[in-house]
């Protein structure tokens, strides 16, 4: 899979805050009572549900990076030590 950009005002937010975001959205469709004045928050919580999609993935995939470089200089080392 290709490492998409994510757009600038996502960037530096967190899995957290992009959720809030997301909860918020889901709230003000749940409070409404015209479908056809949803149809556009609905749209941009697809939107956000992919990005924080996109977000998870490359975090996941950074956290996975590093445990793997730790575990492999733990492994030197006690190849070291015997």
């Amino acid at each position: 899979m290709k490492d998409k950009i994510l757009p600038p005002e996502y960037e530096q937010s967190s899995l957290e805050e992009l959720t809030e975001k997301a909860n918020k959205i889901i709230e003000s469709l749940e409070k409404e009572n015209d479908l056809n004045n949803s149809i556009e928050r609905y749209q941009q919580l697809l939107r956000l549900n992919n990005i924080i999609e996109k977000k998870f993935q490359k975090d996941l995939r950074s956290i996975t990076d590093e445990t793997s470089k730790k575990i492999k200089n733990l492994i030197k080392k006690n190849e070291k030590r015997a």
